[in-house]
C-alpha cells in the first residue's frame, strides 16, 4: 500500500493499482492512514541521531570521492486538518516545501577546464527560452541561421566551432532524498543529519549547489562551510538572457548580447559581464520610486543585483577542472518527481501532518538505497521483524 501511494497520483489510484495488479480491494481511506503512520515513522527515523540505531539509513563502509549536495524550493497546496475530504475554509492555500538531494558521485579531474566553451544547447535560442521561462520564442523565430552563422553564435553551424568536449559531468552513483516543510533552519539540520549518515564530511571533493535563494546559502554557510558553494549555471544564463532581450530592441541584437555576457560567466569572466551591465545601466538611467517590474530599468538592476550578490560563487573553469557540477540539473529533476505525487490543481494535504507525511513517503521512494523497503521491512508489525521477547513470570504467579 505505501509503494504504491507513493507511485500513484492519488490514494484512489493506488487503491486501484492494489486492486487490478495485486487482486486485492483496499480503500482509498486505509491507504491514507497507512501513508499517516509510515510518514510519520519516516519523520522521527530522520530526525534519530546519526549515530543510534534508530537512523534512517546504514553507514556507508566508504566515503564518497565527490559529495554534491543540492537544495531548492518547492509548491504545496495545503489546508486546515480536521474537515475530512474537500477543501474547506479557512484553506492554508500554497505552502513552500523543501528539497534536497545529497548524491554520491564519481568525478573525473582535469589539470585544465575540460569544456572552455559552452555547450551547444546554451546556444540554441529555443532551448535557451524555454530554459528561461519565458514566452519570448520570437528571438528564436527572429534570428536567421545565416545571421546566427556569420556572428559566430550557432555552435552547431560555425566550421571553426572545436569538437565537442567528453563528458566531463560527474557520475550520479547513490542519491538519497529529503522533503519536508519545515523552516529553513530546520531543514537545514535534517540534511546535516542525512550527510552525516552518508559520510559525507569525509568526502575528498564536496560541492554545495543551489540557486539564489538566501536560504540555500544560509543553509550552506550554518552547516556545509567546508563544501564548495556553487550557483547554478542556469539561473546565471536565464537573468542574461532577459537582459539581452532588455537592451536590445532588435532580436538579433539581444541573442548576440546573451551570447556574449554567457559565454563570459561560462568562461569565469563575471567582473567583465558586470562591467557592461552597469555600462547599460547608466546609459538607461536608475529606475524611479514604484516603477513596474517589467521596467528595463528594474530588470537591468535586479541582474546586476543577483551577478554581484552570488559572484564568489560562479567560478565555474574552477570547479569543472575539480570535477564538480556548475547546474543543479539532479535537484530539478528531482523536483519534478516529487511534484509528480504532491502537486496538482485538485491535491490538498492536511497541513501539517498530511503534507509532511507524504512527502517522507515520496522522498524515501526516490533514494536510491532502498530506503523505504528497508524501513517497511524493519517497523513493528512487519512480519519479518522479530517480536520483543516477553520477560519471564513465575510459574507461582502463572498458577495464581
Amino acid at each position: 500500500m505505501t509503494h504504491a501511494a507513493a507511485e500513484s497520483r492519488s490514494f484512489k489510484r493506488a487503491a486501484i493499482v492494489i486492486d487490478r495488479v495485486g487482486g486485492q480491494k483496499v480503500s482509498a481511506k486505509t491507504i491514507e492512514r497507512v501513508v499517516q503512520d509510515v510518514g510519520g515513522e519516516l519523520a522521527a527515523r530522520r530526525d534519530a541521531d546519526p549515530k543510534t540505531a534508530d537512523a534512517l539509513a546504514r553507514l556507508p563502509e566508504s566515503p564518497p570521492a565527490l559529495a554534491v549536495v543540492e537544495c531548492d524550493g518547492g509548491r504545496i497546496r495545503t489546508r486546515e486538518p480536521g474537515h475530512g475530504p474537500g477543501v474547506y475554509f479557512p484553506e492554508k492555500g500554497w505552502s513552500e516545501t523543501k528539497n534536497a538531494c545529497l548524491i554520491r558521485a564519481k568525478p573525473t579531474v582535469h589539470d585544465h577546464d575540460p569544456q572552455p566553451e559552452p555547450p551547444a544547447c546554451f546556444t540554441d535560442p529555443k532551448h535557451v527560452a524555454k530554459i528561461a521561462e519565458t514566452q519570448a520564442l520570437s528571438v528564436a523565430a527572429a534570428t536567421p541561421e545565416s545571421s546566427a552563422t556569420s556572428r559566430g553564435n550557432d555552435s552547431q553551424a560555425d566550421p571553426k566551432e572545436p569538437a565537442a568536449a567528453a563528458d566531463w559531468r560527474p557520475k550520479r552513483l547513490v542519491r538519497t532524498v529529503l522533503g519536508s516543510i519545515a523552516c529553513s533552519k530546520e531543514f537545514g539540520k535534517q540534511m546535516d543529519r542525512e550527510a552525516k549518515r552518508r559520510r559525507f564530511g569525509e568526502a575528498k571533493i564536496k560541492a554545495f549547489l543551489g540557486d539564489g535563494l538566501p536560504w540555500n546559502w544560509s543553509i550552506q554557510k550554518a552547516h556545509f562551510k567546508e563544501y564548495t558553494p556553487i550557483l547554478d549555471f542556469t539561473h546565471v544564463l536565464s537573468y542574461l538572457f532577459v537582459a539581452g532581450k532588455t537592451v536590445h530592441a532588435s532580436a538579433i541584437d539581444a541573442w548576440d548580447q546573451y551570447v556574449v555576457w554567457m559565454r563570459g560567466a561560462w568562461q569565469g569572466e563575471i567582473a567583465q559581464v558586470l562591467e557592461e551591465l552597469r555600462a547599460w545601466q547608466r546609459k538607461l538611467g536608475d529606475a524611479p520610486k514604484g516603477a513596474s517590474e517589467q521596467d528595463p530599468r528594474m530588470i537591468l538592476a535586479k541582474t546586476i543585483g543577483y551577478l554581484e550578490n552570488n559572484q564568489e560563487r560562479m567560478k565555474y573553469p574552477e570547479y569543472r577542472q575539480a570535477g564538480m557540477p556548475v547546474t543543479t540539473a539532479w535537484m530539478e529533476s528531482l523536483v519534478k518527481e516529487m511534484n509528480y505525487r504532491v502537486k496538482g490543481t485538485e491535491m490538498f494535504w492536511n497541513n501539517p501532518a498530511g503534507a509532511e507525511a507524504i512527502l517522507q513517503v515520496r522522498a524515501a521512494a526516490l533514494c536510491d538505497d532502498e530506503r523505504l523497503e528497508n524501513h517497511l521491512g524493519t517497523r513493528q508489525g512487519c512480519q519479518f521483524t522479530r517480536r520483543p521477547r516477553l520477560p519471564k513470570v513465575p510459574r507461582e504467579k502463572i498458577k495464581s
